[in-house]
């Protein structure tokens, strides 16, 4: 496993964020995941991190990539490819 400083939001039943965990498996990333809640409403912190509530979304470090699982993928494959 390749150390990452990378923290997915994002819940099992999203298709978009399974294909993000897909990858990261694939790539052999250690990664940590936060779990959101189904409702938008319920969202608070990941509005306040990433002024949305759309999943996928991701920090790694600095980073901060937000609701784009091809974005996500991008800069995993450019970070840790």
């Amino acid at each position: 496993m390749k150390k990452t400083g990378v923290v997915l939001y994002q819940a099992e039943w999203c298709p978009y964020c399974a294909r993000v965990r897909s990858a990261m498996t694939d790539m052999l990333l250690d990664y940590q995941v936060v779990n959101v809640p189904r409702a938008h409403s319920q969202r608070t912190a990941l509005k306040e991190l990433f002024g949305t509530t759309g999943i996928p979304s991701m920090t790694d470090g600095d980073v901060k990539i937000a609701d784009d699982d091809d974005a996500i993928i991008a800069h995993l494959k450019k970070t840790y490819g």
